[in-house]
């Protein structure tokens, strides 16, 4: 394959992904939300090998420019996968997303990268949505995160003999998302170490029927959101690590307000159940909370991650 399309121009491909918040609560590595912030990928073949990689915004000072980038190793792992070597490459990206708050940044840099090497490979090689979650998976070690910044809104994932597949729902209009979000940042494997590998069995039970109830709370009944968004499996183990970020969560649900720590953290997630109750919850945050925290006005992501641009001389998008 060449750097260019039968025309003759550089081929390109422009790429949006939104962020997610996964867990949601008592769904531990199950649950993921796509939330209306966007990261975007313009991607270039060149007739020169090597990469050239461009970034403005989130985490432009320490993102590697080049194969060691995370959006090019995607790139990478999905023409590999298709018996392909990697092309010559110039990426420009424009990152919104924070990074290292909870709300999906590696995740959808490795869609951005995979849907980027979809629209590259296409019309020649298709990459469906079955190969695409699998190739996420296999990049980001589990599939809450890379399932709803794929395929949008709520997503169940799961693990099969076969591999990750998930279930894409619709979420109640009802439902308002909030997200806010701090100065400071959490790894992941840091709040993961800090989970037992065995919990006792009436937290699993507690925590099967509040993610049962999350999805009736999600799709049809907001109102039940507050019980629906306990949990016992994660969240008070990870406490002692971002301690402002318990305090919020706490202060904001004893006051009836559905909050959980988004992803593995720092960010805290509210689902309201309409959007004056979310002016409600960003007024009491500003008001108990002794730390800068910002708050995000969001919706529910309901399309995923697209593409569109030119292959083959032909206008598609995903």
């Amino acid at each position: 394959m060449t750097g260019h399309d039968r025309s003759g121009s550089e081929r390109s491909v422009v790429v949006r992904v939104p962020a997610t918040s996964a867990n949601l609560g008592p769904g531990f590595d199950t649950l993921g939300l796509a939330l209306s912030v966007y990261d975007e990928l313009e991607a270039t073949l060149r007739a020169e090998p090597g990469v050239e990689v461009d970034v403005e915004g989130e985490g432009a000072a320490s993102v590697a420019r080049d194969e060691s980038n995370l959006v090019v190793r995607a790139i990478a792992h999905a023409y590999a996968a298709v018996g392909r070597p990697l092309p010559g490459l110039r990426l420009r990206a424009h990152n919104v997303i924070p990074h290292g708050r909870g709300m999906g940044s590696s995740g959808a840099a490795v869609v951005s990268g995979l849907l980027a090497a979809k629209g590259l490979l296409a019309p020649e090689v298709e990459l469906g949505d079955e190969t695409l979650l699998r190739l996420a998976t296999e990049m980001e070690g589990h599939p809450d995160n890379v399932a709803p910044a794929l395929f949008g809104g709520l997503t169940i994932a799961w693990m099969d003999e076969t591999g990750p597949q998930h279930k894409q729902l619709i979420v109640h209009r009802g439902v308002a998302p909030l997200v806010f979000v701090p100065e400071f940042t959490m790894s992941t494997s840091v709040a993961r170490s800090l989970q037992p590998l065995h919990v006792p069995r009436e937290d699993a039970v507690f925590n099967v029927s509040r993610s049962a109830l999350l999805i009736a709370a999600l799709t049809q009944s907001p109102e039940l959101l507050m019980a629906a968004t306990e949990d016992k499996l994660h969240q008070s183990y990870r406490a002692q690590a971002m301690p402002e970020t318990d305090r919020l969560v706490r202060a904001l649900r004893a006051e009836g307000f559905a909050a959980v720590v988004s992803g593995a953290g720092p960010s805290v997630l509210v689902l309201a159940d309409g959007p004056g109750r979310r002016l409600e919850a960003a007024r009491l945050a500003a008001s108990v909370v002794d730390t800068p925290w910002e708050a995000h006005m969001l919706a529910v992501d309901v399309r995923g991650g697209t593409v569109r641009g030119n292959a083959g001389g032909s206008t598609f998008r995903t």
